[in-house]
Order: C-alpha cells, then sequence, then structure tokens
C-alpha cells in the first residue's frame, strides 16, 4: 500500500529545502525546490505563496528568477516540526 506525504510533511521539506547548499542571500530557485521536494510547479507556487504571506520563507527577487530563503520564523518553525515529528515517531505515530 502506497503512503502519501501530508501537508505539513510536504511543508517541512520545502523549508528544509531551502536551508541545504544554498547560499544565504541568494536563496533555493522552483527548480532546486522541485527537485528536493518531490513536487509539481503548480502545487509548489501554491504552498510558496502560502509559506511568503504566513512570513515562514521571504520571497528574494534577483535578475533573472524569484528565490526563496527561510526566515527566522520560518527555522523555528521547521525546528519545531521536526521536534515534533521525531517524537511522534518514536511512539509509532505519522504525522
Amino acid at each position: 500500500m502506497a503512503t502519501y506525504r501530508t501537508h505539513i510533511s510536504i511543508v517541512g521539506q520545502i523549508l528544509d529545502s531551502t536551508t541545504d547548499e544554498i547560499d544565504e542571500k541568494d536563496g533555493a530557485n522552483i527548480t532546486h525546490l522541485i527537485r528536493k521536494a518531490n513536487i509539481s510547479h503548480g502545487r509548489l507556487s501554491k504552498i510558496l505563496n502560502n509559506l511568503v504571506s504566513q512570513g515562514l520563507l521571504e520571497q528574494v527577487n534577483s535578475q533573472r528568477s524569484c528565490r526563496y530563503k527561510i526566515s527566522t520564523s520560518g527555522r523555528e518553525f521547521l525546528l519545531a516540526y521536526k521536534t515534533f515529528r521525531n517524537f511522534s515517531e518514536d511512539f509509532g505515530l505519522t504525522i
């Protein structure tokens, strides 16, 4: 049986992808996020708009494309998410 990812786990992967191997001032481009989070462009765009409006990501406009970097509150959210995910996995629960 296939297991599907929850919306919160996809958000966690997107936020985590903005911290991986990315120059802090430049941010991650759309292609990088699509590959790392394994998600379609249409769905990613909706989630990115939501994360930017909530202040978890910052949109950086470069000369060629929009790039995204994690904000301070995004880092706090990601840390809390990972802590809770690890805690729930210790009890055999999935989130």
